[in-house]
């Protein structure tokens, strides 16, 4: 069975029951980094242009107020990843919650749906977006298309799909539309239009299942057939994965969750340095060994603005060595990149390629004055209990939103309140400056 096909019949698989507890936290961590992002002076201009159009108050948006469906997904998934905070998963390099979730919140307001029915529609659609990945492949990735977008939006199409109950054929013409409208590269890393790239990526999906509904046809494979997404965006066409789509272990089972501020790529470099307690008037030199294809995602050696260094291996390894907190998402300001200090330091760092690592995974090398070198490593794909990622993902919201903001949060989460969950969305705000 081809691509277009399994993602078909995928549309009205019954998710299983660790895979919906696991969309659950990331939905929670999700609504942590909207509410959070809608604070952003950088995007106020953004969410005003492309709200102020007016049109039917469908779906809640971020900060407060409601638009047409397709809107509320394109500001909230531009929103929600502005802090570059949310989830990722390495299998494909990508960010699903940001491109699904979005889509699906949207249109189940839309339809009316219940919370129950957005949380198993944002799986859908997450797991699908993953496996989508892996069917374009890295060469998809590494010639310069963002995996967030792209597979994001597919996933956010079939998530809308099933919220909208499409027939198979109705799916089939969905798929076939998002197959014109997906898009996203990675040129746009270290400014707002990779977050752009999220709400793009969601509202593509919004639109492709509603005219899809309208009667409106598509490509019958716009993803593998002739001309196809495939065949114009570099991509490899694996299938072998197919087979495990919608089987347990379910992908969204690996999905990493961010307690960095900054491109996912860097986080196994900053837990390892965690380990490391030495005064920084002591380095001569550091040394950071890293999978060759985060070179060009997260390398730029001199970055002057927040945005940027959120993708520089050197700025944030200086950071971690001077005792700046990086869960803190206003440490990552156009001040800190233009530090002084900072800078002086990130000279004596060096970013090499090593290709035995994966791509989770990140030694360091720290040489001092004194002649002794201090090693140490991380691998993001250790296994961390289910418990323990709740307590991290609770901590990583208190520290935006306050203990009692944090529990209201969740308990609509927990609770199943989908009116509950979208009014804390629109008036939450955060209570700290996160620096």
């Amino acid at each position: 069975m081809g691509i277009t096909d399994s993602l078909i019949a995928f549309a009205a698989a019954d998710p299983d029951r660790d895979a919906l507890e696991m969309m659950r936290l990331s939905l929670f961590d999700w609504a942590t980094c909207g509410i959070a992002g809608a604070q952003e002076a950088e995007f106020a201009g953004f969410r005003t242009a492309v709200t102020q159009a007016g049109g039917a108050t469908e779906a809640t948006i971020f900060g407060g107020g409601a638009a047409p469906a397709s809107t509320a997904a394109l500001v909230n998934g531009t929103l929600s990843h502005t802090l570059d905070f949310d989830d990722t998963h390495f299998a494909h390099i990508g960010h699903p919650s940001v491109a699904v979730v979005p889509a699906a919140l949207a249109v189940a307001e839309r339809s009316g749906a219940s919370f129950d029915d957005l949380l198993m529609a944002a799986l859908i659609g997450v797991e699908a977006s993953i496996h989508v990945g892996l069917w374009l492949g890295r060469d998809h990735y590494q010639v310069g298309f963002h995996q967030t977008a792209t597979a994001g939006a597919f996933g956010a199409t079939l998530a809308a799909a099933r919220l909208l109950h499409l027939s198979p054929d109705g799916v089939r013409h969905a798929l076939g539309l998002c197959a014109s409208l997906a898009s996203g590269l990675k040129a746009q890393f270290g400014t707002g239009g990779k977050p752009m790239n999220a709400g793009l990526a969601a509202r593509s999906g919004v639109e492709a299942a509603l005219w899809a509904q309208a009667g409106l046809t598509g490509a019958a494979d716009g993803l593998a057939g002739p001309l196809g997404f495939a065949e114009t965006h570099h991509a490899t066409g694996s299938t072998a994965h197919l087979a495990h789509l919608g089987t347990a272990p379910w992908q969204i089972m690996t999905i990493s969750h961010k307690f960095h501020a900054c491109c996912h790529g860097l986080h196994a470099m900053l837990e390892a340095l965690r380990a490391v307690d030495v005064e920084v008037g002591q380095i001569e030199r550091v040394s950071v060994f890293t999978h060759p294809r985060w070179m060009s995602v997260c390398n730029k050696p001199d970055p002057d603005t927040g945005l940027a260094a959120k993708f520089s291996y050197r700025h944030t390894a200086a950071m971690a060595l001077s005792g700046i907190d990086t869960g803190r998402t206003g440490n990552f300001s156009d001040a800190m990149a233009q530090d002084p200090a900072l800078v002086a330091l990130r000279q004596r760092v060096a970013v090499s390629e090593e290709e035995t690592l994966s791509e989770m995974q990140c030694r360091v090398e720290l040489a001092l004055r004194s002649g002794e070198v201090i090693k140490c490593s991380h691998d993001l794909a250790s296994p961390m209990p289910f418990d323990t990622r709740r307590e991290k993902l609770t901590a990583k919201t208190q520290g935006f939103l306050g203990e009692k903001q944090t529990d209201d949060l969740w308990q609509s989460v927990v609770s199943g309140d989908l009116p509950g969950f979208t009014a804390l969305l629109q008036h939450l705000k955060p209570v700290t400056q996160q620096a």
